[in-house]
């Protein structure tokens, strides 16, 4: 499978596209990604596709420094579950090696490496696409967001040593040297930051000490699972594509940056099928959302992927052996009276 990364990647995207006049979904749509998805960070969508679009992006809206714009709207919070941990690592040099180390739990593109020598640190940077391609937005947005990153515990106002570019500068550089200062560089032999290793000493000013411990436990036990299987992969974008009506195998062969035969081939070595995972997927869901009296089974019937109410109605029927209107109808009444 090719490298995948969470749909946090994208935060604010749709958001900057309107600000620069360039229709978001058309874009999305074309290098087969799903707009409706995005609501939900921690799905993995294609790298390669997130990469053409971003690239897509900056040459419609006529905007060379696009995904650094994009690195500028980042949160703290966008690199997900691992964010919980890093704010309780007691320096710079411990939550920026935590970051590099488990790189792979936010961006299976990114690769990271902090060197140390001679009182310089180096963050060097790169991604890792399985293919040749133009890739210089999505490297501005990781350098950008690096350097975010590193400002939440050294302060607004910190400037690195230098910020090193391996491709040419943009026609208007301001926006870099506003967001990096004036010592970004173009034409260099590595991306990477260059900062001083007592910066990498600097208290972390929002670290809990007492809460330390539990954070790692809690890391700890996601890092175990953070490696998603590829049927973990395609069930995750069953669930996504369900609601739009184009729940098909090409589209989430589309999703991963693979054909329809690699999927297949990886769901036959787990003894699974594409049809067996959607009814998998939709009985899960229905049992959730048909126990909600707040929606209506119409609706429902839309969630799941259904082209009209009566096919969700015979293919619940078959499922459960009986109606969705009998089933929810049953759950409330064995529900607990409240006191």
């Amino acid at each position: 499978m090719k490298p995948l990364v969470r749909n946090a990647a994208l935060s604010s995207y749709v958001e900057l596209s309107q600000s620069l006049g360039v229709d978001p979904r058309a874009l999305m749509k074309r290098v087969g990604l799903d707009p409706v998805g995005l609501a939900v960070q921690d799905r993995w969508i294609s790298g390669v596709a997130v990469t053409e679009l971003l690239e897509l992006s900056a040459s419609a809206s006529r905007c060379e420094d696009f995904g650094l714009l994009l690195a500028e709207r980042r949160r703290f919070s966008n690199l997900g579950p691992i964010s919980l941990v890093l704010r309780e690592e007691p320096d710079v040099r411990s939550a920026l090696a935590l970051l590099v180390r488990h790189e792979r739990m936010y961006n299976e593109l990114l690769r990271s490496r902090l060197t140390e020598a001679n009182g310089i640190a180096t963050v060097k940077l790169g991604l890792e696409l399985g293919e040749v391609r133009e890739a210089r937005q999505a490297v501005e947005l990781a350098m950008g967001t690096f350097v975010g990153f590193l400002r939440v515990f050294l302060g607004a106002r910190w400037q690195p040593v230098s910020v090193c570019f391996t491709h040419g500068a943009p026609t208007e550089p301001a926006a870099h040297r506003r967001y990096f200062g004036p010592v970004v560089e173009f034409d260099r032999e590595f991306n990477g930051i260059v900062l001083y290793t007592t910066e990498l000493d600097t208290p972390n000013k929002m670290a809990d000490p007492l809460l330390r411990g539990y954070a790692r436990q809690y890391f700890e036990s996601l890092a175990v699972t953070a490696d998603a299987t590829e049927l973990d992969r395609v069930r995750e974008l069953i669930e996504v594509l369900l609601p739009t009506g184009r729940c098909s195998i090409e589209q989430v062969a589309g999703s991963l940056g693979v054909d329809r035969r690699t999927v297949h081939r990886h769901l036959t070595a787990s003894g699974e099928t594409f049809s067996s995972l959607v009814n998998a997927t939709r009985t899960q869901l229905a049992e959730q959302l048909v126990a909600n009296p707040r929606r209506s089974l119409t609706e429902i019937s839309g969630l799941l992927g259904f082209s009209a109410p009566s096919a969700f109605s015979r293919w619940f029927r078959d499922r459960f052996g009986t109606s969705a209107r009998e089933w929810r109808a049953c759950r409330a009444a064995e529900a607990p009276v409240p006191n």
